[in-house]
């Protein structure tokens, strides 16, 4: 694959990346603590992770730890206009969760490894406490 500097390419293919990335790590991170669980569990867990509604909310989390070039390429992501619509979520959280996909995508492409693996735990984190939360609301 030609060298490209991960500026150049588009942030819905940043977004692209970006969701494969983040979708590893939250089935490895679930993986790890569910050794046992049955592949469909698995599967059931790792969604709650990586639809818009908690992506979304992941990315508020961030917003106040992220450099002025991170913050700009979430905000090229959450502002890009895509052909599909969303499913299950509205559309602000479905932006903002592209948002948040182009900027793993791009720490991804640009080779900062540990930064993407430091934002991508604050934002798993983030959403295993939000489950946390709504359960203990649910009781």
């Amino acid at each position: 694959m030609k060298e490209k500097n991960p500026l150049e390419y588009s942030p819905l293919v940043l977004a692209y990346i970006g969701d494969a990335v983040y979708e590893e790590y939250t089935r490895e991170r679930i993986l790890s603590q569910n050794p046992d669980m049955p592949a469909h569990k698995l599967h059931i867990e790792n969604v709650k992770y990586v639809k818009a509604h908690a992506q979304s909310r992941s990315a508020a989390a961030l917003e106040d730890m992220l450099t002025e070039q991170e913050a700009a390429v979430f905000k090229r992501g959450r502002n890009a206009k895509s052909a599909t619509s969303p499913k299950n979520a509205d559309v602000l959280e479905y932006r903002r969760a592209t948002g948040l996909e182009a900027l793993f995508g791009y720490l991804r492409l640009s080779g900062q490894a540990e930064r993407l693996i430091e934002l991508m735990r604050v934002a798993f984190d983030n959403a295993r406490e939000e489950f946390s939360a709504e359960r203990n609301d649910e009781k």
